[in-house]
């Protein structure tokens, strides 16, 4: 079965959900409001010059986490979905997921964005199967702390590689989509690297090696 292979903030959805979560904490005022948005803003700018430590930001991330029980992240989660990430869905990319779905393609999301947040949207958009940083759950409760190798970058490599090792699915004829400079070492393992409203440096590679750059925005 063919993998069509997605990343998520920027491609999929028209902005970034891991920079909402932290807009939507702050607006909750269920941080420290300054200080929070000042981080947030700051690793943000880091994501987007393919500076960030990906350590360093996933400890920030997944702080908040633990400061609530389950039955209260699906609460704040169901609300973040309908204040921040409906308005980011874009038709267009659900047009091309269905065309891939219809092909009988394998949908996969790749994201850097930790699976609390992530989840239940690639569930909303269909997807067959998420690879996601993996928040640490002891007793019941998120320690704020990663469980192996965060999905960024070469990690989105080497998660991908460790997910084909154990289902047995190949990478002929895979497809990969994604907005980000980030995701360059996944664009250049597949057959067909797809650039999505990309950022300034992916167009130009993509340019240069005469990807495909599409638009989903609506």
């Amino acid at each position: 079965m063919t993998l069509a292979i997605f990343d998520l903030d920027g491609t999929l959805l028209s902005g970034d959900s891991d920079y909402a979560w932290g807009e939507f904490l702050v607006e909750k005022g269920l941080v420290d409001t300054q200080a929070y948005k000042e981080a947030n803003d700051r690793f943000f700018e880091q994501y987007q010059s393919g500076t960030l430590d990906i350590y360093e930001y996933m400890a920030f991330s997944l702080a908040p986490l633990t400061l609530f029980n389950n039955e209260e992240l699906i609460k704040l989660h169901n609300t973040f979905m309908a204040e921040k990430v409906a308005p980011m869905m874009q038709d267009k990319a659900k047009a091309l997921l269905k065309h891939h779905k219809d092909q009988g393609h394998f949908l996969l999301m790749i994201t850097a964005t930790n699976q609390f947040v992530t989840g239940p949207i690639a569930d909303a958009l269909g997807m067959d199967h998420i690879i996601a940083p993996i928040p640490e759950i002891i007793n019941n409760r998120y320690t704020g702390k990663t469980v192996g190798v965060p999905s960024f970058q070469e990690g989105k490599v080497t998660r991908l590689n460790d997910w084909l090792a154990e289902t047995g699915y190949s990478m002929e004829g895979s497809y990969f989509y994604s907005d980000s400079r980030n995701d360059l070492p996944l664009l250049e393992l597949v057959t067909h690297p797809v650039a999505v409203d990309a950022d300034p440096t992916l167009t130009e590679i993509a340019k240069e090696r005469d990807w495909p750059h599409i638009s989903l925005r609506n």
